[in-house]
Order: structure tokens, then C-alpha cells, then sequence
């Protein structure tokens, strides 16, 4: 349920509110507004009906989320959009446009730390880097571990750019904590619920990236596991889902982002590297994704590619970032957004 307290409503009238919902055990969060406030009210819906909320002093009107995902609803936020403030780089909120960038997995510290500079000359706002890497094959190369999230640390010390990156296991969760300064959960861990908990406790930005057979609503109450423990940080990512055409590593669900752009407050980031499995494709994917009404965009850069420890194929050599980021920006620009 939500509660919409009137725009005269005090302080002490929504401590009140507050206090009474509380009382059943509901998880509860309140939202100022420019005009009004509301106050979400997650868990068993009758409970809330029978405390008589419309009788309070500034209560305005009770209003049932009708969405499965309540947290991470538009309904919940007045259609307000969220804006995370990620040392000083927006995300989100419709004026600016984020780029990420940086290797699929940290290999040395001279490959990370020449990648780094690049992307930030380029205009990249932050710096994507895998520590511990899941892969496919138990014998593929698997990331560095605690090692690399050290030089990605020296990275961003650098440059600047805090560090995204991405959290395989509840076992790592304070080592990254301890280096990053965004969290990825990728997409085979987007259904992993005790993990999202972990994340959401850890208290840091979050970047849930869509699974690969998961539905938009999935998606969302995924999102919701991260809420719930207070963490209000979420940004959400479309990487490409598993259809039946194998053209391309997979299908880059651009709907998908219009859609989510209609339904949660939360900003939504693209990642065209692993949708296209083809560095060709990925400029071509990043500008329709800023063309679409995307928040922002991850991408795999790497200054030898063809020597990648892992997915060379998809990641953009550092050299064109620069030529890649501007263009990407004109498209963004196209819907009055800026660089971050």
C-alpha cells in the first residue's frame, strides 16, 4: 500500500503514520516529495486496511501498488525518477547519460591501469573491472581475485573513476565491499535472492543486470530483494537475452528499456558488449540504447583486444573510445542529456 500524505501534512503527522504502520510488522519507507510525501507500506495489505489510515491527521488517501514488485514501482515513487550520486557522477533522473567503461577482467596492472586512462580521456564516469569472473567453462580463466580488485583500487586513485564490479559470491562480499565503489550483480546471479540480500546490506550502489531468460517483472522484484534491506542505490541493466537467434550473442532487448523507463523509478543501464558478442556491433547497439531513453551504457574496452584473457571479441579497442564515447554522446544529446 502506499500513503499519500496531503501537501500541509507535518513532520510529526508522518512520524505518526509511521509508528501505526510499524505496529504490523510492515517494511516501511517514506519518499519526500516536492509537494507531498508518501509513504510505502510493503507486506500484508489487509493488515494496513484495518489500521483506518484515512482517519490520521494529513493523511491524504490510501493507495493499493498493484505491481508485484512494490519497492522498485513507479506507482511507489509518484513516477518520480531516482538519481544516484556516485562521487559526483548522476545516474539517472533523465539529464545525464553514464558511460562505464573499462576490461572484462582485470589481467595485469599495466593492461588495467593503461585501459583506465584511456576510458577516462575518453569520457567514461566510472571504471567497470572483473575481479572474480563467472564463466561458462570451469576451465576458463576465472579473474584474479583479491589482487585485482587492489589494482583496480590503484585505478581509480589514478583517475578518478570509481570502480563497478561485480560480486560472485557472499564469501567476497568484504573484499568488495572494502574496493568498490558500485557492486555488479550479473545476470546468472540476478535470481540468487541471498546474494541480492548480501548486496543490499553491503550498503554500496548496485548494478543488477537482467538474467538470461528472465521477464521484466522478474527483473524488478529481483531488484526489490535489494530495496527491501534499505538500500535505495539500484540501477538496473539490459545485457541481452537468450532468443532463438544466434546471430548474436544475444538479443539486445531494447523494448525492454522503454518499458522499465514506464514502470520503476530506477535508472537503466545498457550493456551492449555482451548482447552483441561482436565489437563491430557494439557502437551501433550503444547509440540506438541513448536514441531509446537509456540512462547509461557498460562497456568492454581494452587496449589489445585479440589478446583478451576473456571475451576479446566484444570489447572495444582503448584507442577509438574516445571517437566511440563522442558519438554515442551525440545520440544522448538527442534527448537533452550530457555527459556525467
Amino acid at each position: 500500500m502506499m500513503i499519500v500524505m496531503s501537501p500541509q501534512a507535518t513532520q510529526l503527522e508522518i512520524d505518526a503514520v509511521v509508528a501505526r504502520l510499524e505496529t504490523t510488522g510492515v517494511h516501511v519507507r517514506v519518499m519526500p516529495g516536492e509537494l507531498t510525501t508518501a509513504i510505502g507500506a510493503i507486506g500484508d495489505p489487509e493488515g494496513v486496511r484495518e489500521l483506518g489510515l484515512e482517519g490520521l491527521g494529513g493523511v491524504d488517501r490510501v493507495v493499493p501498488i498493484s505491481r508485484p514488485y512494490k519497492l522498485a514501482s513507479s506507482e511507489l515513487s509518484h513516477h518520480e525518477a531516482t538519481v544516484l550520486d556516485i562521487a559526483g557522477r548522476k545516474v539517472g533522473g533523465g539529464k545525464t547519460f553514464t558511460l562505464i567503461a573499462g576490461p572484462c577482467t582485470v589481467e595485469t596492472r599495466e593492461q588495467t591501469l593503461a585501459v583506465a586512462h584511456a576510458v577516462k580521456a575518453g569520457g567514461a564516469a566510472m571504471l567497470r573491472g572483473g575481479a572474480f569472473k563467472p564463466r561458462t567453462s570451469p576451465f576458463a580463466f576465472k579473474g584474479l581475485g583479491v589482487p585485482a580488485l587492489e589494482i583496480l583500487a590503484q585505478a581509480r586513485e589514478e583517475t578518478g573513476l570509481p570502480v563497478v564490479t561485480e560480486l560472485l559470491d557472499s564469501a567476497h562480499a568484504e573484499a568488495i565491499a572494502e574496493h568498490a565503489d558500485v557492486v555488479q550483480i550479473g545476470a546468472r546471479n540476478m535470481q540468487n535472492y541471498a546474494l541480492l540480500e548480501v548486496a543490499g546490506k553491503l550498503g554500496k550502489p548496485v548494478l543488477l543486470k537482467r538474467g538470461l531468460s528472465s521477464s521484466l517483472d522478474e527483473l524488478l522484484m529481483a531488484a526489490d530483494y535489494v530495496l527491501k534491506e534499505g538500500n535505495e542505490n539500484v540501477m538496473l541493466c539490459e545485457r541481452g537475452i537468450r532468443t532463438f537467434e544466434t546471430a548474436t550473442r544475444f538479443t539486445l532487448d531494447l523494448g525492454a528499456v522503454a518499458w522499465l523507463k514506464l514502470h520503476t523509478h530506477l535508472p537503466v543501464i545498457v550493456d551492449p558488449s555482451h548482447a552483441a558478442g561482436d565489437r563491430r556491433l557494439v557502437e551501433p547497439l550503444s547509440r540506438a540504447a541513448a536514441a531509446v531513453g537509456a540512462d547509461g551504457i557498460i562497456v568492454e574496452v581494452h587496449q589489445d583486444p585479440e589478446h583478451a584473457l576473456c571475451d576479446g571479441p566484444q570489447a572495444m579497442f582503448a584507442s577509438s573510445f574516445h571517437a566511440y564515447a563522442r558519438d554515442v554522446a551525440a545520440h544522448a544529446a538527442l534527448l537533452g542529456k550530457v555527459l556525467a
